[in-house]
């Protein structure tokens, strides 16, 4: 199985890249395949926001890949979830796309434009360690969100769980490039006015890397 793993940063992965002792300068993908068991293994480091995902992933995706998997921390507007847990975001939306008329917001899909800005995984496999995740929505960012006022507003609007700020965009490159793509996030802190002393970011790292070690030592 050839698995392509993205990550918008070294330090989100930096345990995985240590286990695998791979060394990738600050935005590129390690030149040859790690072969590992039954898996040859990728890492791709984007640089962080929906642009650098985009082009990163344009350049070097293919469809030799049988799953390209975008992994990350996150934050969450639900706060049934707990912060380190992991998530598997199974829909995302660029948020932001649309155009403001007044004091209203129209989305994207409002203004009959070509293109979409919703997206959906592609997910055939099974993995028992990704079946148990509890799947979520997503949007997708360039400004993260930590003023009340619009965070009610995208709430209304699109009743996301977590939100990132390379998830569509991701999404949106496996689709033209086929092949099974998945996102799986750990949960860094919740949505509000930004208090880093509140964030569980260590934990959520671990938790993120823990997964993807047991993952590529899985048989699945």
């Amino acid at each position: 199985m050839k698995i392509l793993i993205v990550s918008a940063t070294h330090f989100e992965v930096k345990p995985l890249l240590d286990f695998l002792d791979i060394t990738i300068p600050e935005i590129a993908i390690n030149n040859s395949n790690i072969d590992f068991e039954d898996k040859d293994i990728q890492v791709l480091i984007t640089g962080v926001g929906m642009v650098n995902t985009a082009f990163m992933m344009g350049r070097y995706i293919n469809s030799l890949y049988d799953v390209v998997i975008n992994v990350g921390v996150c934050g969450a507007f639900n706060r049934n979830l707990k912060l380190g847990q992991l998530v598997h975001v199974s829909s995302d939306v660029l948020s932001e796309m649309g155009a403001e008329d007044g004091d209203e917001f129209l989305t994207y899909d409002q203004l009959n434009l070509p293109g979409k800005h919703h997206f959906s995984e592609i997910y055939s496999l099974s993995n028992p360690l990704i079946d148990v995740l509890e799947k979520v929505k997503g949007v997708t960012v360039n400004t993260i969100h930590g003023n009340d006022v619009a965070i009610k507003k995208v709430e209304e609007l699109y009743q996301p769980d977590v939100e990132s700020m390379e998830g569509a965009a991701f999404f949106a490159c496996c689709m033209r490039a086929g092949g099974d793509c998945i996102q799986i996030r750990a949960i860094s802190n919740y949505v509000e006015k930004r208090d880093k002393s509140k964030w569980q970011m260590p934990l959520a790292i671990k938790n993120l890397n823990d997964f993807l070690i047991n993952f590529i030592n899985s048989k699945n």
